[in-house]
């Protein structure tokens, strides 16, 4: 009996044991995403030298598509030397995607003189705008000519006891090595990990081999744990030939695009308080303008955009007045200026800053009962000087203008200025309604545009502008605009190329206020020392730009209470340290975001 129950225990048991694997043979497998395929093998050949990751052809053309990653499984972080290769293949990648493009770059420079009591304070500057062209060797053409500008080297050249500075050498340093960043011309070596805003990173230290070659890299580079890209270079090159200057730099690059980091902001500077060099300055270069050229041809003839809200009113009865006709006229040469500047990279795309540029111009209309015909505009115009001006009905502020302005009745003074442009009529470009007078070459824009006014009519625009801002909410609050012009006043000699406008008109003439002169003869007197009293702001305190896509915003910093009078620095350059965030990233206020992949091993 015992045999009989043994034996039917071992015969359902092989038949539940049957079921068992009909049952999972004919289970469906599990789906596998496409966009991101995982590998249950460690992560080595990811970081083969000569193996790139695969990069979709049309990511970068268009930047808002989301992109498209391979995720590696691993229980194993992978070691700092497959790090390194890595980083190397990125560089090496992100140089080939930028060679079709031209971005817009612009350096602004302060000389300094080290003074017992102040610090180092400006005593001149220079200003350098031009086109990079990023192909097999790296070249500009510039948009303002400088008769001094003969030769192109990586820093400032020394003839007769004169530093001449040479805007190429600023463009070089958005690379560590142009040709040869690899393990046989650099020695790396890991440092630590740190956040740079919300990413992860490794910092190396870098430094050329011996005997491999003249302007290497040596200093510091931050590689991102993601994909692995180099997100900040910080160094300077050596040895420095005969006669010249490698400069140092501290150059940072932004994640604009799915898979790479484009560079943005170089911060430059020499010398050291109370040292007695022959070189002692500090200045910024931002580059933008990455996508204009390949967006514009992109979307030529592509899209037709039609609006529903226009309707055909063309009865004869609806033909324009005279006085109508005048503004349509003025209007079509607004819209042709405005086109070609954004067009040359000049010009940032609308956005939200114009709103609140516009909201501030329409509190000074309606509080003094002004309709015009149409309504204002403003832009943003994307250079460092500090000037506006205006075409149509359309006022244009320059980005350097608006990062030194203190609060919103110093921007109000400003836009006042060129409302009573408008409201007097004293319109120049009408000229530019003929479309052919815009078929000029970018780098030629400043030869072929100018929107200054004569005497005469600048002195009726600012008896005007007092009387809107005397009617207006900010009617208290003039001592402020007034305190900006005294500032400007007090630095007008030693910070010409900051105030001298291209395009429009600016504040001062041959270093004295010739603006908004009643203002500044009124306002309190100007105070380095009393630290509540705030007359101008560094630059880049404002508006932050889009490298890729020229799209202007208002930066949001936390502000910082100022405890001495160097802490204030009106007008100056300051070093760039931006909050690092991934494309299409939702940045976390409370804190770091953990990144995925796992920690290198050192």
């Amino acid at each position: 009996m015992r045999i009989w129950h043994l034996v039917i225990a071992i015969v359902l048991l092989v038949m539940l044991s049957a079921n068992a694997q009909q049952s999972g043979a004919d289970a469906p497998s599990a789906p596998v995403t496409a966009q991101t395929p995982v590998v249950a093998a460690p992560p080595s050949p990811a970081f083969s030298p000569g193996q790139p990751e695969p990069q979709l052809p049309n990511a970068v053309r268009q930047p808002g598509a989301a992109p498209v990653r391979t995720v590696y499984a691993s229980a194993h972080a992978p070691t700092m030397d497959q790090v390194v290769n890595r980083a190397v293949e990125r560089e090496h990648a992100l140089m080939e995607m930028l060679k079709t493009r031209t971005p817009i770059v612009e350096t602004y420079l302060q000389d300094l003189k080290f003074l017992q009591q102040g610090g180092a304070v400006p005593v001149g500057d220079h200003y350098f705008l031009g086109r990079m062209y990023l192909d097999e060797t790296i070249d500009r053409t510039d948009y303002l000519k400088e008769k001094s500008m003969q030769t192109r080297l990586m820093g400032g050249f020394q003839r007769l006891y004169k530093i001449q500075y040479r805007p190429m050498g600023f463009s070089w340093m958005i690379y560590a090595d142009r040709t040869d960043f690899d393990r046989e011309h650099y020695n790396f070596r890991y440092a630590h990990r740190e956040f740079l805003g919300d990413v992860r990173c490794m910092m190396f230290t870098v430094t050329p081999k011996k005997n491999s070659g003249k302007g290497r890299f040596v200093g510091r580079i931050w590689v991102e744990d993601q994909d692995y890209n180099i997100v900040r270079l910080n160094g300077t090159y050596e040895p420095r030939p005969r006669n010249a200057y490698f400069f140092h730099m501290d150059s940072w690059r932004l994640n604009l695009v799915p898979g790479y980091w484009v560079p943005a902001y170089i911060y430059s500077e020499e010398g050291s308080y109370g040292s007695k060099d022959e070189i002692a300055f500090k200045a910024q270069t931002r580059l933008w303008g990455y996508d204009l050229q390949q967006s514009a041809q992109g979307t030529e003839l592509t899209k037709v955009l039609v609006d529903s809200s226009v309707k055909d009113e063309s009865a004869t009865e609806q033909d324009a007045s005279p006085l109508q006709a005048q503004w349509q006229w003025q209007q079509q040469a607004a819209d042709n200026v405005i086109e070609r500047l954004q067009t040359a990279g000049l010009l940032a795309p609308e956005g939200e800053v114009d709103k609140v540029l516009e909201t501030v111009a329409n509190n000074l209309l309606i509080t003094n009962n002004i309709e015009l015909p149409s309504p204002v505009r403003t832009r943003v115009m994307l250079t460092s000087p500090l000037e506006t001006f205006s075409v149509g009905n359309t006022i244009v502020v320059s980005r350097g203008l608006l990062d030194v302005l203190p609060d919103e009745a110093c921007l109000a003074m400003v836009l006042s200025h060129e409302l009573a442009h408008i409201v007097l009529g004293h319109n120049l470009g009408t000229k530019y309604a003929f479309y052919d007078r815009m078929l000029f070459s970018d780098e030629s824009t400043y030869q072929n545009l100018g929107f200054r006014h004569v005497p005469e009519e600048e002195a009726a625009a600012d008896k005007k502008a007092l009387d809107l801002l005397k009617n207006s909410p900010y009617a208290q609050k003039l001592d402020t605009p007034g305190l900006f012009l005294r500032e400007l006043a007090a630095r007008g000699s030693a910070l010409s190329a900051l105030l001298t406008p291209h395009l429009g008109d600016g504040f001062t003439h041959k270093g004295s206020v010739d603006r908004m002169v009643v203002l500044m003869n009124s306002a309190p007197a100007l105070d380095p020392n009393k630290l509540g009293q705030i007359a101008a702001l560094p630059l880049g305190g404002r508006v932050k730009l889009n490298a890729w896509d020229d799209h202007a915003e208002l930066t949001k910093t936390t502000p910082v209470p100022v405890t001495s009078a160097r802490g204030k620095m009106p007008l100056e350059v300051t070093p760039f340290f931006p909050r690092l965030t991934r494309y299409g990233a939702v940045v976390n206020a409370s804190g770091p975001a953990n990144a995925a992949n796992p920690m290198p091993n050192n």
